[in-house]
C-alpha cells in the first residue's frame, strides 16, 4: 500500500501535523476550563437558597432532544471527515452543513430551555445552584456557537479553494473541536441533568 493511502490528507505536511498537535494542547486547556466549571457546579448544586432545584426545572424530553441532536452532529462530522479523506468535496460540504444544522437545532432547544428555567424562577442570580448551572451550560453553548461560526467560515474557504492540505487540516481540527464539545455534553447530560433529576 502506498504512503499516499496510508497518510490522511490533513497530516501530509509537517506544518499541518504541528497545527493538529498544537490544537490537542489547546484542548487540554479547554479540559481544565470545563473541569473547573464542573467542580464549581458540584460545589454549588445543593445551594438552592429556597429556589428551584434540578428536579424542579429539568425536562427529560427536552434534554434527550438536545443530546440526540448534538451526538448525531458528531456522527455527521465524522462522515464529513471520511468524505474529505476520499476527496469527496460534495460529500464533505453536505455532511458539514448537516452538522451545522444539527448544532443550530441544539442551540435552539437550549435557548428555549433557558427561557423555561427563567419562567420557573431560576435565573443566574437565584441561587448558587442556578449560577453554576447557567455558567456551565452557557459556556458550553457559547463554544457550540463559536464552532458553528468557525466551521461556516471554513466551508467558505473549502468552496473557494477545494480540498487541499491546508483546508483539510483546518476542517479536521474543527471536527476535533466539535467532538470535544460532544464529549463535554455527555458529562453534562450525565452529571448535571440525570443526577439532578433524581436528587
Amino acid at each position: 500500500m502506498s504512503s499516499h493511502t496510508e497518510t490522511p490528507l490533513e497530516y501530509k505536511s509537517q506544518q499541518s501535523q504541528m497545527n493538529i498537535l498544537g490544537f490537542w494542547i489547546f484542548l487540554g486547556a479547554e479540559i481544565v476550563l470545563f473541569s473547573t466549571l464542573f467542580a464549581s457546579y458540584f460545589v454549588l448544586e445543593h445551594n438552592t437558597a429556597g429556589g428551584p432545584a434540578g428536579q424542579d426545572i429539568f425536562v427529560l424530553k427536552d434534554v434527550l432532544i438536545e443530546t440526540f441532536l448534538l451526538l448525531t452532529s458528531s456522527f455527521t462530522s465524522g462522515l464529513a471527515i471520511h468524505a474529505m479523506r476520499n476527496h469527496d468535496k460534495k460529500g464533505l460540504l453536505t455532511w458539514m452543513i448537516v452538522t451545522l444544522l444539527l448544532g443550530a437545532g441544539f442551540l435552539y432547544f437550549e435557548i428555549n430551555e433557558f427561557l423555561h428555567f427563567i419562567h420557573e424562577g431560576a435565573t443566574i442570580q437565584t441561587s448558587g445552584f442556578t449560577a453554576g448551572l447557567f455558567t456551565l451550560l452557557g459556556t458550553h453553548g457559547a463554544h457550540v456557537t463559536f464552532g458553528i461560526i468557525w466551521i461556516s467560515l471554513l466551508l467558505v474557504q473549502l468552496v473557494r479553494r477545494g480540498i487541499t492540505e491546508k483546508t483539510s487540516s483546518k476542517l479536521f481540527i474543527a471536527s476535533l473541536y466539535w467532538h470535544f464539545l460532544d464529549v463535554v455534553w455527555i458529562f453534562i447530560f450525565t452529571f448535571v441533568y440525570l443526577k439532578g433529576m433524581v436528587i
